[in-house]
């Protein structure tokens, strides 16, 4: 089970975690794709992943593993943990391992719909925000309508994610909200699948 005592995250880290260059123009950026593992990587780390693309330039990119959920956890016990008053937070929500990378660090992905300072707004319909900055609007009701709780992240030096896709190690499709939050955890990387095979 999830460890709420690892949660930590300042505000400039998700920032701090992105390749520091400008974003590529064009076909060649994966920002706001869905990766999809090939079998090729079926029995390795990445096996039957399906990875939101939170960014992708020049000088490396980050995603968050979006199907590979480690449990309920009570909403109170994360905000405790960050030292934010539980007071009213009812419930729980559910964790996903977002990644290899800084597995102590959290990360919301949620509807564009919702704002605040340090979001990365990803491709218009789904962003990125530091988890100890939204956990508490979600406790009060005040959060994104959807949202994805993930800790850790997948990271790439520049040209490593390109070098894997040349090497048949990776697929991609566009991203879509439904797989990103509403579609069975369990059915992603088959629905994500089907999805690029019927584009091909």
């Amino acid at each position: 089970m999830f460890a709420a005592a690892t949660v930590v995250l300042s505000a400039t880290v998700l920032h701090a975690a992105l390749p520091p260059g400008a974003d590529i123009s064009g076909p060649t950026s994966l920002t706001g794709q869905l990766l999809i593992a090939t079998p090729q990587l079926d029995g390795s780390l990445f096996g039957r992943t399906v990875i939101l693309m939170a960014q992708h330039n020049r000088d490396g990119a980050l995603g968050i593993v979006i199907n590979r959920p480690l449990g309920e956890q009570p909403i109170a016990s994360l905000l405790k943990a960050l030292g934010v008053d539980a007071n009213g937070a009812a419930g729980s929500v559910r964790i996903f391992l977002g990644g290899p990378v800084n597995p102590e660090i959290g990360f919301v992905v949620h509807g564009a719909d919702y704002h605040i300072n340090d979001t990365l707004d990803i491709d218009g319909r789904v962003a990125l925000s530091p988890a100890p900055d939204v956990l508490p609007d979600i406790a009060h009701g005040k959060g994104p309508r959807k949202s994805l709780i993930a800790f850790g992240y997948a990271g790439w030096g520049a040209s490593q994610l390109d070098d894997e896709i040349v090497r048949g190690s990776w697929y991609s499709v566009p991203e879509d909200p439904a797989l990103v939050f509403d579609d069975d955890r369990s059915k992603v990387w088959d629905d994500a699948m089907a999805r690029h095979n019927a584009d091909h």
